[in-house]
């Protein structure tokens, strides 16, 4: 057992070491965004001469930022969801529940990643409107969410299963970390 807890223990390690740089970009795109929109309102309104690359700009932004940011929320429970029948059930049977919850995900994420793929592969021979940036660059921000987001679950999985096996250190759900939380 001690030598699963190392494993789960390296693979939250390289999960929280990623999504902390992840986070970071994530922050810059959000400024990106920003000062997109506040350029496009004083070209459009103050000098009456509007952009018309701005819109294409902070969305292809959003994307990345989801990528970015999804990954973490997912790995600190941080997505809506209903939680009252797990809360109800004793502690063995709400681990088995969420082994068999992060198993579904583990098979609706491999779909997503195969499916962003097929995305990454047709981008390759278009271009944006506006920016004309090829849209491989953009839907190479699906891989990257979905399949950041497996290895998030690949960890979940494995945690709830050492919690089912009926180890508790080291198998604990991650923790947001002090710098993140809103105290």
């Amino acid at each position: 057992m001690n030598a699963f807890a190392r494993i789960v223990g390296t693979i939250g390690w390289l999960n929280a070491s990623i999504n902390g740089v992840l986070r970071q970009a994530g922050w810059i795109c959000v400024a990106a965004m920003v000062t997109i929109i506040l350029t496009q309102v004083v070209f459009r309104y103050v000098l009456n001469s509007p952009l018309n690359w701005t819109e294409e700009g902070a969305r292809f932004l959003m994307l990345w930022l989801i990528a970015f940011m999804a990954p973490s929320a997912y790995r600190w429970g941080g997505f809506v969801s209903i939680d009252m029948l797990g809360d109800a059930l004793p502690e063995k049977a709400r681990d088995i529940l969420i082994l068999l919850l992060t198993s579904v995900a583990t098979v609706v994420l491999i779909v997503l990643v195969s499916h962003a793929i097929d995305h990454y592969q047709a981008g390759r021979i278009f271009k944006s409107a506006a920016l004309k940036i090829p849209l491989k660059y953009v839907y190479l921000s699906l891989g990257v969410c979905f399949g950041l987001m497996l290895l998030v679950n690949i960890e979940l999985w494995l945690r709830s299963l050492g919690r089912l096996l009926g180890a508790k250190a080291g198998f604990e759900p991650p923790s947001m970390p002090a710098d993140v939380r809103a105290e």
